[in-house]
């Protein structure tokens, strides 16, 4: 409950309900999500759909144009999910993550097929530098300080399949010896290539 001091006022802990949302005031939301964070026409989608939840519709039976809004901000190039696909893919393997990784996170971010190809040849091409690059990270495989007992030996290789890389190309990094040196084009037979 409200509680207001003894001038009537409210207090500074109290915060007035938002006003609801009307047809212009979406579109302004719309406009400043776009200009501060990379995103895709389905996190868009999202994120309009639960501001309506949250603020409400002030514009009564007029039904709520999320898909005409969203439409307008893709022809207007302000959202491109190819180039945001692109983006996140080279992003995910430059950290060392590999193709499974790159797939879960444009799923998430609702990429569908098409948008995403570029994205997903990208992360292909790269997995063996970006298997290596986790590897070296996590001090995992030859940049491992010591040989690994058994056990430590597969709670590394998980970490490799949990950061996209395929088995048979975490099982190579992960078996190698300690300073052992590893060539890249020797562990391109272990990366498999999905058809589109």
């Amino acid at each position: 409950m409200a509680r207001a001091d003894e001038s009537g006022s409210r207090t500074r802990h109290e915060r007035r309900a938002p006003r609801p949302l009307t047809a212009a005031a979406l579109e302004e939301l719309a406009l400043r999500y776009v200009s501060r964070f990379a995103t895709t026409r389905a996190k868009l989608l999202t994120f309009l759909r639960r501001k309506v939840r949250e603020r409400g519709w002030a514009d009564g039976e007029a039904p709520v144009q999320f898909e005409a809004l969203a439409d307008r901000l893709c022809s207007l190039g302000y959202v491109d999910d190819a180039a945001f696909a692109v983006a996140k893919a080279g992003s995910l393997s430059r950290r060392g993550y590999g193709p499974g990784r790159v797939e879960q996170a444009l799923r998430q971010a609702g990429v569908d097929e098409d948008d995403g190809s570029e994205a997903r040849q990208l992360a292909s091409s790269e997995a063996v530098e970006a298997a290596l690059r986790f590897a070296r990270r996590r001090r995992l495989g030859p940049w491992a300080p010591a040989q690994p007992d058994p056990a430590a030996r597969q709670k590394a290789l998980a970490a490799m399949i949990r950061a996209g890389h395929g088995f048979g190309l975490s099982r190579e990094i992960v078996s190698a010896a300690p300073g052992a040196e590893l060539c890249a084009d020797g562990l391109a037979e272990y990366v498999v290539v999905k058809d589109p």
